[in-house]
């Protein structure tokens, strides 16, 4: 197959353009089915009579078993090809998404929420794979930061949507509503992501995969940032996982519609994802991921406060902090691995949802004991180990003299 750099996707270019899209509709439909339960958790804690860290299982089982399908459909999509995988994946999360509103026990729906997420995994590495292949290195801070952006419109969109539902109507016809416009998304990704030009389709040798996967631990940069995934997830989830809990109850007692609206804050992580991946591009990646958890710590300190407003500016920072040193973290991830990037970067999103998972629901072990405060405990620990590995890897010598 003809690898020259011609066949590269260029910044600014129609394929570029669809590449992008495509993937923006990809990354909406998973994270809109994922995390469009997130406000719904104080619903499901009031309906099926569970904790605040038990009700965080409906979106913490999906993150958990999406990060363990991630180090098996991964290998695979370098035997079926990046599309194909991901084609599969987002048809059947949006179904799954659709069945599991009909379930009437909070086990069975549980059940199909860990279904769901076992589903949605073929996206998320074979995604970040597919861009490292396809795009020019000119193109690959920019492409991530996009795909990482419409993982977080998805996400808002998402947690708006049920919440506004579910204050009118039920929280069943919220979560039907996301899977029926996830549905509508992976047409739309089916229809427009063009077919890889630089894939090779390997053999696949089970025998060989740990290999693969253990290669990635030997180098001195990727064991750190699949650390970074775990610590920054984990308190960023937590964050958004409790804090409608706080603003239901005196002195702000938000609606239902109101906790969703918070969600709208998602925009800023679009908007910081792709312009910290262009940054870093331009910048170096070690420069910008430190300063990017710093502004985290910033954030949840305001959270603090007693006034909504300052509250909700907390919010917004911490999730412009987040997004962004997730995308520097992510598309380093796919300079670094200069083989099996597939895996690499399923290493990577295995580590960061179940930093989602395990730690997110962690979190509510801090909130049941310690209120708002335990929770901005646990974040900024979390984040002050990301900070340390992060001056880390600033002093790291780059893998290729050119590698930013």
């Amino acid at each position: 197959m003809d690898t020259a750099s011609p066949r590269l996707i260029e910044a600014g270019t129609p394929a570029f353009r669809r590449t992008t899209l495509a993937l923006a509709a990809a990354g909406f439909s998973t994270f809109a089915v994922l995390y469009g339960v997130q406000p719904l958790l104080p619903v499901f804690a009031d309906e099926f009579h569970v904790s605040p860290a038990e009700s965080s299982l409906a979106l913490s089982l999906p993150c958990a078993m999406l990060a363990l399908a991630l180090l098996v459909v991964s290998p695979l999509s370098e035997v079926w090809g990046r599309k194909p995988v991901m084609v599969a994946s987002l048809f059947a999360s949006a179904a799954l998404t659709i069945v599991a509103v009909l379930v009437p026990s909070w086990h069975g729906f549980l059940v199909l929420r860990a279904l769901t997420g076992f589903a949605a995994s073929g996206l998320p590495a074979v995604a970040m794979a597919y861009l490292s292949e396809e795009m020019h290195g000119r193109a690959i801070g920019l492409s991530m930061g996009l795909l990482i952006g419409g993982n977080a419109l998805g996400g808002m969109i998402g947690r708006l949507v049920a919440g506004i539902i579910a204050d009118h109507a039920s929280w069943r016809w919220g979560l039907g509503t996301i899977g029926v416009l996830a549905l509508l998304a992976a047409v739309a990704f089916l229809l427009s992501l063009p077919d890889s030009q630089r894939f090779t389709a390997n053999r696949m040798r089970w025998r060989e995969v740990p290999g693969t996967f253990g290669q990635h631990f030997r180098d001195p940069g990727l064991p750190w940032l699949f650390a970074e995934a775990f610590l920054l997830m984990g308190g960023f989830v937590s964050v958004y996982n409790y804090i409608g809990f706080r603003l239901l109850d005196p002195p702000f007692d938000l609606s239902q519609t109101a906790i969703g609206a918070i969600f709208v804050v998602y925009l800023f992580g679009t908007f910081s994802s792709a312009l910290t991946g262009e940054i870093a591009s331009r910048l170096g990646r070690r420069r910008v991921l430190w300063l990017a958890i710093l502004l985290g710590l910033a954030g949840i300190a305001m959270t603090l406060s007693d006034r909504l407003w300052l509250i909700i500016l907390g919010i917004v920072v911490v999730t412009v902090s987040f997004f962004g040193a997730h995308s520097v973290a992510s598309s380093w991830i796919g300079r670094r691995a200069l083989r099996d990037r597939a895996q690499a970067s399923s290493v990577y999103l295995c580590l960061y949802y179940l930093g989602s998972s395990i730690l997110g629901t962690a979190g509510g072990w801090f909130f049941a004991h310690s209120g708002w405060a335990g929770v901005v405990v646990f974040f900024a620990s979390l984040y002050g180990l990301a900070l340390l590995i992060a001056i880390r890897l600033s002093r790291l010598p780059p893998l290729v003299p050119t590698t930013p």
